[in-house]
Protein backbone atom coordinates (compact mmCIF):
# COMPACT_ATOMS: atom_id res chain seq x y z
CA UNK A 1 0.00 0.00 0.00
CA UNK A 2 2.78 2.58 -0.34
CA UNK A 3 2.06 5.79 -1.66
CA UNK A 4 -1.66 5.60 0.14
CA UNK A 5 -3.05 7.86 2.51
CA UNK A 6 -5.40 5.68 3.59
CA UNK A 7 -4.04 4.19 7.35
CA UNK A 8 -5.14 0.22 6.46
CA UNK A 9 -6.26 -1.36 3.39
CA UNK A 10 -9.13 -1.99 4.64
CA UNK A 11 -9.58 1.62 4.31
CA UNK A 12 -8.23 1.95 1.38
CA UNK A 13 -10.87 0.06 0.24
CA UNK A 14 -14.25 1.28 1.72
CA UNK A 15 -12.75 5.02 0.49
CA UNK A 16 -12.65 3.76 -2.80
CA UNK A 17 -16.23 2.40 -2.39
CA UNK A 18 -17.43 5.76 -1.69
CA UNK A 19 -19.33 7.65 -4.78
CA UNK A 20 -19.02 11.07 -5.59
CA UNK A 21 -22.10 11.11 -7.38
CA UNK A 22 -25.64 9.35 -7.81
CA UNK A 23 -25.86 8.63 -3.66
CA UNK A 24 -29.04 7.52 -2.30
CA UNK A 25 -29.79 10.96 -0.57
CA UNK A 26 -29.22 12.33 -3.94
CA UNK A 27 -31.53 9.83 -6.04
CA UNK A 28 -33.77 9.92 -3.03
CA UNK A 29 -34.58 13.29 -3.41
CA UNK A 30 -34.67 13.76 -7.39
CA UNK A 31 -37.52 10.68 -7.39
CA UNK A 32 -39.47 12.80 -5.45
CA UNK A 33 -39.04 16.10 -7.29
CA UNK A 34 -39.15 14.15 -10.56
CA UNK A 35 -42.40 12.19 -9.23
CA UNK A 36 -43.67 16.13 -8.07
CA UNK A 37 -43.56 17.13 -12.01
CA UNK A 38 -40.04 18.82 -11.73
CA UNK A 39 -37.71 18.76 -14.11
CA UNK A 40 -33.91 19.06 -13.99
CA UNK A 41 -30.34 18.70 -14.93
CA UNK A 42 -27.88 16.66 -12.63
CA UNK A 43 -24.36 16.92 -12.78
CA UNK A 44 -24.84 20.18 -14.05
CA UNK A 45 -21.77 22.45 -13.72
CA UNK A 46 -23.26 26.31 -13.50
CA UNK A 47 -20.65 28.32 -14.03
CA UNK A 48 -17.93 27.95 -16.48
CA UNK A 49 -14.57 27.88 -15.22
CA UNK A 50 -15.59 26.79 -12.29
CA UNK A 51 -14.69 22.98 -11.44
CA UNK A 52 -17.82 22.09 -9.55
CA UNK A 53 -20.95 20.54 -10.38
CA UNK A 54 -24.20 20.70 -8.67
CA UNK A 55 -26.00 17.56 -7.66
CA UNK A 56 -29.32 19.18 -8.83
CA UNK A 57 -30.06 22.16 -11.19
CA UNK A 58 -33.11 24.07 -12.01
CA UNK A 59 -31.25 26.35 -14.81
CA UNK A 60 -34.29 28.26 -15.31
CA UNK A 61 -34.60 29.08 -11.96
CA UNK A 62 -30.98 29.59 -11.60
CA UNK A 63 -31.28 27.13 -8.22
CA UNK A 64 -28.63 24.58 -7.91
CA UNK A 65 -28.95 21.86 -4.89
CA UNK A 66 -25.72 20.47 -3.01
CA UNK A 67 -26.69 17.04 -0.92
CA UNK A 68 -23.57 16.79 1.36
CA UNK A 69 -22.17 14.04 2.72
CA UNK A 70 -21.70 14.34 6.91
CA UNK A 71 -18.44 12.92 7.00
CA UNK A 72 -16.76 14.31 3.34
CA UNK A 73 -18.50 17.88 4.53
CA UNK A 74 -17.96 18.06 8.01
CA UNK A 75 -21.98 17.94 9.03
CA UNK A 76 -21.81 19.77 12.37
CA UNK A 77 -24.52 16.88 13.97
CA UNK A 78 -22.64 13.56 12.76
CA UNK A 79 -18.64 14.21 11.65
CA UNK A 80 -16.78 12.32 13.72
CA UNK A 81 -12.66 12.40 12.84
CA UNK A 82 -11.37 8.92 12.10
CA UNK A 83 -9.09 8.54 15.05
CA UNK A 84 -6.08 7.35 12.74
CA UNK A 85 -4.28 9.48 10.20
CA UNK A 86 -5.74 12.61 11.79
CA UNK A 87 -2.86 14.55 10.67
CA UNK A 88 -4.46 13.97 6.91
CA UNK A 89 -8.41 14.16 7.59
CA UNK A 90 -8.20 17.21 9.84
CA UNK A 91 -7.36 19.19 6.76
CA UNK A 92 -8.97 17.24 4.22
CA UNK A 93 -12.46 17.90 5.80
CA UNK A 94 -11.56 21.49 6.76
CA UNK A 95 -10.46 22.24 3.20
CA UNK A 96 -13.90 20.30 1.86
CA UNK A 97 -15.88 23.53 4.09
CA UNK A 98 -13.67 25.94 3.04
CA UNK A 99 -14.28 24.84 -0.91
CA UNK A 100 -17.96 24.28 -0.11
CA UNK A 101 -18.08 27.70 1.25
CA UNK A 102 -16.31 29.26 -1.79
CA UNK A 103 -18.40 27.45 -4.14
CA UNK A 104 -21.65 29.14 -2.68
CA UNK A 105 -20.06 32.56 -2.97
CA UNK A 106 -19.15 32.28 -6.53
CA UNK A 107 -22.53 30.96 -7.39
CA UNK A 108 -24.20 33.45 -5.54
CA UNK A 109 -22.02 35.83 -7.40
CA UNK A 110 -22.96 34.64 -10.46
CA UNK A 111 -26.41 34.78 -9.86
CA UNK A 112 -27.18 31.59 -8.31
CA UNK A 113 -29.59 30.31 -5.67
CA UNK A 114 -27.12 27.86 -3.70
CA UNK A 115 -29.24 25.24 -1.49
CA UNK A 116 -26.92 22.82 0.61
CA UNK A 117 -28.60 19.85 2.49
CA UNK A 118 -26.81 17.27 4.75
CA UNK A 119 -27.49 13.41 3.59
CA UNK A 120 -29.31 12.18 6.83
CA UNK A 121 -32.13 14.91 6.36
CA UNK A 122 -35.23 13.44 5.08
CA UNK A 123 -35.57 13.53 1.46
CA UNK A 124 -39.30 14.25 1.45
CA UNK A 125 -38.31 17.25 3.66
CA UNK A 126 -35.05 18.15 1.30
CA UNK A 127 -37.73 18.54 -1.55
CA UNK A 128 -40.76 20.21 0.20
CA UNK A 129 -37.49 22.76 1.30
CA UNK A 130 -36.67 22.98 -3.02
CA UNK A 131 -39.95 22.93 -3.92
CA UNK A 132 -40.82 26.06 -1.59
CA UNK A 133 -38.45 28.28 -3.12
CA UNK A 134 -39.04 27.38 -7.05
CA UNK A 135 -42.33 28.18 -5.93
CA UNK A 136 -41.16 31.59 -4.25
CA UNK A 137 -38.85 31.97 -7.71
CA UNK A 138 -41.50 31.19 -10.06
CA UNK A 139 -43.68 33.96 -8.55
CA UNK A 140 -41.21 36.88 -9.82
CA UNK A 141 -41.21 35.36 -13.75
CA UNK A 142 -43.35 37.66 -15.52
Amino acid sequence: MPDSWASSEHARLTMRANRARDTAPEIAVRSILHARGRRYRTHYRPVPGLRRTADIAFTRLKVVVFIDGCFWHGCPQHFIAPKTNSGYWGPKIEGNVARDRATDRALSDAGWTVMRFWEHQAPDDVADQIEHQLAELQETIP
